[in-house]
């Protein structure tokens, strides 16, 4: 259990928690385990959890028409992924490949919603977190759009 506890404290949207609200976010948490080329989940699925690597390496990759699956990322432990279809409650928006063995700790919508609706503390501080890194993804993209469009310039 100190294991789970200290590697969820080190994920961004849970990193405000104290102890008692950490010990009931690892209560609702799963361990999963995929072997080399399975996917976690599929682009286009309903996403219904969310994940935290343990052990292991993901790919994040999507399928683009005439050239193939493009990688867009691999995650290493540590690393949460799957949570934007669990916050907007839409369909994945990449696959999801385990590179090798990977064991993951999932985490259910419907738990992580229960966990949230009964602890309004734990719910508002990982919400603003939520909103902290989703607006350094959204600067991060602007960014990177900015320096495209620059560089299309020439």
């Amino acid at each position: 259990m100190a294991g789970v506890t200290e590697l969820l404290r080190s994920v961004a949207i849970f990193r405000d928690l104290d102890d008692g609200e950490i010990a009931r976010l690892a209560e609702v948490c799963k361990e999963e385990t995929f072997e080399l080329g399975e996917y976690v989940f599929r682009e286009g699925e309903h996403g219904n959890r969310l994940y935290l690597i343990v052990e292991g390496e993901v790919r994040i990759s999507r399928v683009v028409p005439g050239s193939g699956e493009e990688a867009l990322a691999v995650l290493k432990p540590g690393a949460l992924f799957g949570e934007m279809a669990v916050f907007d409650r839409s369909e994945r928006s990449t696959d999801a490949i385990a590179n090798g063995t990977v064991r993951c700790l999932t985490i259910a919508r419907p738990d992580f919603e229960m966990l949230l609706d009964f602890n309004r503390d734990l719910a508002y501080k990982v919400l603003w977190s939520c909103v902290r890194l989703l607006s350094a993804r959204l600067r991060s993209t602007n960014d990177s759009l900015r320096t495209f469009l620059a560089m299309s310039m020439f």
